[in-house]
């Protein structure tokens, strides 16, 4: 009977990537006892307070972007974790850059560590792309605004950071200008971009 309940839950658990957030899993149908019975027998790994993912799963790939859009699903991922993402930075991010909405609740974390920022209207809710990562969507800022904020927080992460960011890209190829200052007009840094655009153009 334990059995059957196991194998149901690891099915559901299967069907969303192999990890979830103990509210979304109760909300599949687990029952709870089932949840911490298969927790305490091994069946499953604590990820991260209140986020499970089935033992035995491959390795995750991103297992710290895959915590925090679990665990903070109004968030957005930005700034260096969304350069590092986009393979725009030579920059190891320490902490993972999150956006929230400027009214969201501060998140409490145990792990990873975050640095979060306060996003308004547009600029928090254009350029955000869905990215499958270990079968989990992960909600990231397009490269192109990505770089758009870079620019508009160049005080706390680095002019030199943007200007590198943005010289990753052109040489990457493919570089979309009118997506790029259509963010950069949002964020209201066109004028601050455009003179290291035209330089690397």
């Amino acid at each position: 009977m334990q059995g059957d309940r196991f194998d149901r839950a690891a099915e559901i658990f299967r069907k969303h990537g192999g990890v979830l957030r103990t509210g979304e899993a109760l909300r599949a149908g687990i029952h709870p006892g089932t949840l911490y019975a298969m927790r305490d027998s091994g069946l499953l790994e604590r990820v991260s307070r209140g986020v499970y993912r089935l033992a035995g799963s491959p390795p995750l790939g991103n297992p710290d972007l895959v915590t925090v859009a679990t665990r903070i699903p109004g968030g957005v991922i930005c700034l260096i974790s969304a350069l590092s993402f986009h393979e725009l930075t030579t920059q190891i991010p320490h902490e993972v850059h999150v956006a929230l909405a400027s009214g969201a609740r501060e998140p409490r974390l145990d792990h990873p560590p975050i640095r979060t920022y306060r996003f308004t209207g547009q600029s928090f809710t254009a350029g955000v792309e869905t990215h499958d990562v270990d079968g989990v969507g992960v909600r990231i800022y397009s490269p192109e605004k990505t770089l758009a904020d870079c620019f508009k927080f160049r005080n706390r992460i680095g002019l030199d950071t943007a200007v590198e960011a943005l010289r990753s890209y052109r040489e990457r190829g493919g570089i979309r200008v009118d997506e790029l200052m259509h963010y950069a007009s949002i964020c209201r840094v066109k004028k601050v971009i455009q003179p290291y655009l035209e330089a690397i153009l």
